[in-house]
C-alpha cells in the first residue's frame, strides 16, 4: 500500500435552470430572443393581457372555494365535537351493531357472488349443450354401431367358447364311458 501524496479534489459545475432567479420566468412564455417583452416592442416586462384576465377570473373562484373549504372544516369539527360524546356513550351498543351489520353485508355479498357463479356456470353448460347438440345424432349413431359390433363380437366369442366347452365335455364323457366299459370287462 502506498501513501497518496496529493489530496482529493472536488469539482463543482454550476448550470442555470428555469428556476434560477437570475432569469426572467416570464421569458419562457414569450417568443424568446431579444427585444424583450410582450411583442409590442416597448421593452417593458409586464404581464400579458391573458395573464391579467386569468388572475381576475381566478380570484373570485378561488376565494369562493377557499370560503367553502373553511365552512366545511368548521362544520366537520362541530359535528365531531357533538358526536364524539354520543359515540362514547353508546359504544356498547354501536360496536356490536356495527359488527352485525358488517357481517350481514359480507353475507349478502358472498351470497350474490355464489349466485352469479351459479348463473355463469349454468349459462356455460347450456351453451355447451347447444353447441354439441348438432353433432349429437352422429355421435349417437356411431356409438350405436359400435355397441352392435361389440355385442356381435361378444356373442360370437361366447358361442365359440360354448362349442369348445361342449366338445370338451363330450370328449370327457366319452372317456369316462370308455373307462367304465374297460372296468367292466376286467372284472
Amino acid at each position: 500500500m502506498t501513501d497518496r501524496s496529493t489530496p482529493h479534489q472536488v469539482q463543482v459545475h454550476t448550470t442555470k435552470t428555469r428556476y434560477d432567479t437570475t432569469t426572467n420566468p416570464q421569458g419562457r412564455y414569450r417568443g424568446g430572443g431579444g427585444g424583450g417583452g410582450g411583442g409590442d416592442g416597448s421593452g417593458e416586462k409586464g404581464p400579458t393581457t391573458s395573464q391579467v384576465l386569468a388572475i381576475l377570473a381566478g380570484l373570485p373562484v378561488s376565494g369562493i372555494l377557499f370560503a367553502l373549504a373553511g365552512l366545511t372544516l368548521v362544520g366537520t369539527l362541530t359535528g365531531l365535537a357533538v358526536s364524539t360524546p354520543l359515540f362514547i356513550l353508546f359504544s356498547p351498543v354501536l360496536v356490536p351493531a356495527t359488527i352485525v351489520i358488517g357481517l350481514s353485508v359480507a353475507g349478502f355479498l358472498t351470497s350474490g357472488a355464489c349466485g352469479v357463479t351459479a348463473l355463469t356456470s349454468f349459462s356455460w353448460v347450456t351453451e355447451y349443450i347447444r353447441q354439441t347438440q348438432g353433432t349429437m345424432p352422429e355421435q349417437l349413431e356411431s356409438a350405436k354401431q359400435s355397441a352392435k359390433q361389440g355385442l356381435a363380437d361378444v356373442a360370437g366369442y361366447v358361442g365359440q367358447k360354448t362349442k369348445e366347452v361342449g366338445q370338451k365335455t363330450k370328449d370327457v364323457g366319452q372317456e369316462i364311458q370308455t373307462k367304465a366299459q374297460d372296468a367292466k370287462t376286467t372284472t
